[in-house]
């Protein structure tokens, strides 16, 4: 099991952008029955707290018990540490399965098995993430050249699952088609400046280096963001759903 935000928990609960509603509800609009919902991966419970809006009840699982500490209440939510391959469910419980930038990281074959053993017949499971974010010309080639070269030697393999959009994956469902979706946010620049410090690979470039290296793209986006500005961030979103 790959843990990689546990040293950052707070960081990472405090600048990861949320996922729209529009994402949501595609996805309700194929879960015939809304009694339970798992919520696989759910770091600080971002997508179990959306389906705490549709669900009576939620199960929300993830390896670090601090991303779980800096997650959010609620009443019908159920926090647990768990590996998604191997989880505490009875079988055949779910409506609806959720994994959000986190397939990546599993051993998918364990995982798929596990789905099927605790999904419901005719339930859902709808796995996604996000790309690269794009603002503008100038600023995104200095993030790109970050992204790439500075901290790019320290991105895990697994990274590349999400450069290619989930597309490469096997997915053993039969397959429900989804349409484009993006995130669309405004942010300082001090709050995007959150958003790269929250990537695992910067978290490792630090450990390694004893040096912050976001200080350094800061100071070059100083010259295409004015003081208190705030612009518009956006992600492209990507999606699989297929199903149990």
């Amino acid at each position: 099991m790959k843990d990689l935000f546990s040293g950052h928990s707070k960081i990472y609960a405090a600048f990861r952008p949320d996922y729209p509603e529009a994402v949501y509800q595609h996805i309700m609009r194929h879960v015939k029955h809304k009694a339970i919902a798992w919520d696989c991966a759910t770091g600080n419970g971002q997508v179990a707290r959306a389906l705490a809006h549709y669900f009576e009840r939620v199960e929300a699982t993830d390896i670090s018990q601090q991303q779980l500490d800096n997650a959010y209440p609620s009443a019908n939510i159920y926090y647990k540490v768990s590996a998604a391959e191997q989880t505490p469910f009875h079988d055949h419980q779910f409506d609806l399965i959720t994994v959000a930038q986190a397939l990546h990281w599993f051993d998918r074959d364990k995982f798929y098995k596990e789905v099927k053993r605790v999904g419901k017949p005719g339930g859902i499971l709808a796995v996604w993430g996000y790309a690269l974010l794009y603002i503008e010309p100038a600023i995104d080639d200095i993030i790109t050249n970050f992204y790439s070269n500075t901290v790019g030697p320290f991105w895990d393999d697994a990274r590349r699952l999400v450069e290619q959009e989930y597309k490469t994956i096997e997915f053993p469902f039969p397959e429900i088609t989804t349409p484009k979706f993006s995130i669309d946010v405004t942010w300082s620049l001090e709050h995007l400046a959150g958003y790269l410090e929250s990537w695992s690979a910067t978290q490792k470039y630090i450990h390694k280096h004893q040096a912050n290296p976001v200080s350094a793209v800061v100071e070059s986006l100083r010259k295409h963001w004015e003081p208190a500005e705030i612009k518009t961030v956006s992600f492209p979103v990507f999606m699989r759903m297929g199903v149990i």
